[in-house]
């Protein structure tokens, strides 16, 4: 891709420079990866060596000091390559340590943000087995203790927990209080009472780890409470809103990669003596799929900045990771279908991209509740 007038040269050099890294240092291992459903460590290390594990981490803390927008751009270079890379650094990036640098004491700062920048794995755990798009109808109960909370209860669909060692977890402290009573806890991995629990088998971002976590009287210090106890509705909201737009960095990037994909087969697949390419069929939906992904690009990069600037985006936010997750899965069905046969195998890499894709329109809210969201914000 050219470069876009919507960048600055220093943005467009950064993009450009995490895709280098991706192609030479992820591509090669994105199918063993996805067969084995496992990221190797030495690659996360390599991340963290980039700086991509800490962007918005201030330098003081040996982070990058960069803005949400370098998060998403760095988000979209490596899901043009292998989208379960992309999700490690959105969840770190977007929900982990926007969470803290927002929400976190100075004490918690202090402590987790340097860890964070230089290896430490983070996770965000809201989902359970009965609160999925209902975000708040939580089972997992903390109870106050002399010195904290006792955690208790049961999270599913946790991405990072396979890797992580620290958690943001939400538990109620009032079943009857409603959204009111959820609190956000700083959780880490050690800690009594608390085990990383069985790691899903899943169709797509499969190198991605997708993990339960176990809470059986686990002691939480009052320390760890992250923001103010009832506050923690507020919390996954404005982080969750975040979060969306990495999730529409990720599908643009997925796109993006399906597309290259496409593109480059196209001109050397032969058929009735000439490239495909040549075909206009085939060229008028190359054509589309291109102004798709650079129409949900350009929501992306506008939510992104609107968030950097203090602007309201939850509206943009909705269209952003509603629109980018459709292209996604369009684009990715084009590729497959471009490729014929050859699509439908392992041994080429756009049927990995199909199956990445469908995530997009479930997880960090569906696009139902995207839809719901924007008809609201609307419809007054």
């Amino acid at each position: 891709m050219r470069a876009l007038t919507i960048l600055s040269e220093d943005e467009t050099l950064f993009r450009n420079s995490i895709y280098e890294f991706a192609d030479r240092e992820i591509r090669p291992l994105v199918r063993e990866m996805d067969e084995a459903a496992v990221m190797p460590r030495a690659l996360i290390d390599k991340l963290v060596a980039l700086g991509v594990m800490g962007i918005e981490i201030p330098e003081v803390h040996g982070g990058a000091g960069a803005t949400f927008f370098h998060a998403v751009l760095a988000v979209e270079a490596l899901s043009r390559v292998d989208p379960s890379v992309g999700v490690l650094v959105d969840v770190q990036n977007t929900l982990v340590v926007n969470a803290l640098l927002c929400w976190g004491s100075e004490a918690q700062r202090q402590r987790h943000l340097p860890r964070l920048a230089t290896g430490t794995i983070g996770a965000y755990a809201l989902s359970e087995s009965g609160s999925g798009s209902d975000a708040f109808a939580l089972t997992t109960h903390a109870t106050a203790s002399a010195d904290g909370f006792i955690l208790d209860g049961r999270k599913l669909w946790i991405t990072n927990g396979h890797e992580a060692d620290l958690f943001i977890v939400f538990a109620t402290i009032d079943p009857a209080a409603g959204y009111r009573g959820i609190t956000a806890f700083l959780v880490e991995r050690d800690f009594p009472g608390f085990t990383v629990g069985r790691k899903e088998d899943k169709l797509g971002i499969r190198a991605s780890s997708t993990c339960e976590l176990l809470f059986e009287g686990c002691a939480v210090p009052r320390a760890n409470v992250l923001g103010e106890v009832g506050k923690g509705y507020k919390l996954a909201i404005e982080t969750l809103n975040e979060g969306r737009i990495g999730i529409g960095a990720q599908m643009v990037g997925l796109a993006q990669g399906a597309l290259d994909h496409a593109t480059k087969h196209v001109k050397t697949r032969t058929q009735f003596g000439k490239p495909i390419a040549d075909f206009q069929g085939v060229q008028f939906q190359i054509a589309r799929a291109a102004t798709e992904i650079e129409a949900a690009r350009l929501l992306v990069y506008n939510a992104a900045r609107l968030r950097d600037e203090g602007q309201p985006f939850l509206t943009e936010a909705a269209m952003c990771k509603l629109f980018s997750s459709e292209v996604a899965e369009r684009t990715a069905s084009l590729a497959v279908n471009l490729f014929g046969g050859y699509g439908f195998v392992k041994d080429y890499p756009v049927e990995k991209l199909y199956r990445d894709a469908k995530i997009g329109q479930i997880y960090e809210g569906t696009s139902n509740l995207q839809l719901q969201t924007i008809a609201k914000q609307i419809l007054g």
